[in-house]
């Protein structure tokens, strides 16, 4: 069997984020780890690159971190997409450290 790849994982999370049950209280590290079979530090990266690209925002509950869609971003990127960038500045990605070899 072939494994989902990494784009299609952050995909697949984005949409089950749009359940209407997990819309509004967000889902945790813990609860996407145990729907998708990953790993939970698998799970954790996932959430932390989508929150950093701004299309998910996390917010703490006690002390779980719960992750929700940010809808408001996501039309934006969409946008950007449907138009092929033309006169659309792109995002601002923050580029992820490398460690030095």
């Amino acid at each position: 069997m072939l494994k989902p790849s990494v784009s299609e994982t952050r995909r697949n999370i984005l949409q089950w984020l749009k359940d209407p049950a997990l819309a509004h209280a967000g889902a945790t590290a813990d609860t996407v780890a145990t729907h998708f079979g990953l790993p939970l530090p698998a799970a954790a990266t996932h959430l932390r690159l989508l929150t950093s690209l701004g299309l998910l925002r996390a917010r703490t509950a006690g002390d779980q971190v719960c992750y929700q869609r940010d809808e408001v971003r996501i039309a934006e990127v969409a946008r950007m997409f449907e138009k092929g960038w033309q006169g659309a500045e792109a995002p601002a990605v923050p580029r992820l450290a490398h460690p030095a070899p």
